[in-house]
């Protein structure tokens, strides 16, 4: 099951690979990511991809998709759906918003309100929407990649950090080199290379692939490092607020996935060094005195990584 499963994840990352450019990794991220049915953050500046990156993963793993352009005058209930009267039949009758999809994209979510953020609090964590005391269950899956620019703050309004700790990973794509824009020019310059794009799972595969993952082996040492080095960032005097819980076990699922993706049955500590930057980073919040001495949380994180020590067994012993 390892084998066909390793090879379901690499269909998935190669057709998404032929949409975007030099972002194999992120890529991966993604994928990983949505195999563990949590969402994503991409944090990056216009023009470099990210509204294509999740369209490209929308068709490679054969999702609905469905876009929502956050605007400071967007209403909760244009996410969520709402309740309008049908006066032929004489009731109110819900019509479902956009949030009832599989893959849904938050464009420039820091440009909504504090109000309509939190309108996918409850869809991120529980998968269900509440509406006027009724509450709907979400497709499955469901997951969120959200995009916002780090460069412009003016007209914005920033994720609390209850809802920036629900995103499972934040990604950046960066500019392409030389060889790679040179490549987007060759892809792109008739048309685009998404259209081409088809799904490379179906649903049966989809679930087959999460039982694997979830029986990925975590040997109990490895455990340990995982759950110190998460720890470890809530008591760091530079950190006001350190990794949850919730860090710890979607790191914990996360490296099961990537161990999967690369033909493993078992977790080995690279895993977990690997995604820890991803998942950890954008939860963690600087002090105001650290911040000022040019401290940032990739410090932080990495000198935590580097004193903690590592456990050298991580495969399961046979018999």
């Amino acid at each position: 099951m390892t084998a066909a499963s390793t090879e379901a994840i690499r269909r998935i990352t190669d057709a998404v690979s032929r949409v975007i450019v030099g972002a194999g990794e992120q890529i991966e991220l993604c994928a990983i990511a949505w195999l563990c049915g949590g969402h994503v953050l991409i944090e990056d500046i216009p023009g470099v991809g990210k509204t294509m990156l999740a369209k490209a993963l929308a068709r490679a793993t054969g999702c609905q998709f469905e876009r929502v352009q956050f605007t400071p005058d967007l209403l909760p209930s244009d996410i969520t759906g709402a309740n309008v009267f049908n006066p032929q039949q004489g009731v109110f009758e819900f019509r479902r918003g956009p949030v009832f999809t599989q893959i849904l994209l938050a464009d420039e979510i820091n440009r909504a309100t504090p109000k309509t953020q939190s309108a996918l609090l409850e869809a991120m964590e529980e998968r269900q929407v509440t509406v006027d005391g009724t509450t709907y269950p979400l497709p499955d899956p469901f997951v969120v990649l959200a995009t916002q620019n780090p460069i412009e703050y003016a007209g914005t309004f920033p994720l609390p950090e209850a809802q920036v700790d629900r995103f499972l990973l934040r990604v950046h794509l960066g500019y392409a080199d030389l060889e790679g824009e040179m490549e987007i020019l060759n892809r792109f310059h008739r048309s685009s290379p998404l259209l081409d794009v088809e799904p490379m799972i179906d649903v049966a595969t989809l679930a087959a692939l999460r039982t694997a993952a979830w029986g990925v082996y975590v040997a109990p040492s490895l455990q340990e490092y995982l759950v110190r080095l998460v720890q470890r960032t809530r008591g760091h005097p530079d950190l006001a607020l350190g990794a949850s819980a919730r860090a710890s076990l979607g790191l914990y699922r996360s490296a099961q996935v990537r161990a999967l993706g690369r033909g493993r049955d078992y977790v080995v500590p690279d895993d977990i060094k690997a995604l820890a930057g991803p998942v950890l980073l954008h939860r963690l919040v600087l002090r105001a005195n650290a911040e000022l001495r040019g401290t940032t949380p990739r410090t932080i994180l990495q000198e935590l990584l580097d004193s903690e020590p590592v456990p050298v067994a991580s495969r399961r012993a046979a018999g």
